[in-house]
């Protein structure tokens, strides 16, 4: 049996390499004990309820269930739940969904062990734990012209390179009203075309080529 001063982590990254890397450099602290592991989010569900764990370590994209899904399923039942996201990607929107859905800190995979481990000893506190560089993100995404969810549908069709009659066959919808909600994208991102709302798009990390 651990000690109570041991903290609990369940580490969910689908790719083996990583994880088993993850788990090797945790068990190296001694205030850390690894609860369990899993490969998607489906896995880190199953896992969470089992375990309960103190912190657990989230990988955001994953095959059959993301991060997110499985963050807002786990907060859902468990609302104390610690958890983090581990992440390769820092784009505006991936950083913002995760915190959305409840994470409580987000760190990009390339940071030192040192860093990490500091990280999960803070949200084990019940504190929040947001790399600088990632919350500057953060705050431009939060600050700036909020989309409604269609929109956001819209902008990442527009992002993949889908016409105006595409998108309207794609979400079952005019392409007059297409067209409403393109004019609206374009005013709250100030940009002139959808060119342009395309960069913004795939920079955001809203859609993806």
């Amino acid at each position: 049996m651990s000690q109570p001063s041991h903290i609990r982590v369940l580490v969910v990254d689908d790719h083996p390499v990583v994880l088993q890397g993850l788990i090797g450099m945790l068990e190296k602290a001694s205030d850390i004990v690894i609860a369990g592991q899993g490969r998607n989010g489906h896995e880190a569900i199953a896992v969470f309820q089992q375990q309960q764990p103190d912190v657990t370590l989230m990988d955001l994209r994953m095959p059959e269930m993301g991060g997110v899904e499985a963050i807002t399923v786990i907060r859902s039942e468990f609302p104390n739940a610690q958890i983090m996201v581990l992440s390769t990607y820092d784009t505006d929107e991936e950083i913002y969904q995760g915190l959305r859905a409840g994470a409580k800190g987000y760190l990009l995979k390339d940071s030192e062990p040192e860093e990490l481990l500091a990280a999960i000893r803070t949200v084990n506190r019940g504190q929040r734990y947001v790399h600088p560089n990632v919350a500057a993100k953060l705050v431009q995404r939060v600050t700036g012209p909020e989309l409604s969810d269609r929109e956001l549908e819209v902008l990442r069709l527009v992002g993949q390179g889908m016409s105006n009659q595409e998108i309207s066959t794609a979400l079952t919808i005019s392409e007059s009203t297409v067209k409403t909600h393109i004019n609206r994208i374009l005013s709250k991102l100030e940009v002139k075309d959808r060119t342009q709302a395309a960069i913004i798009a795939l920079k955001r990390g809203i859609a993806s080529l």
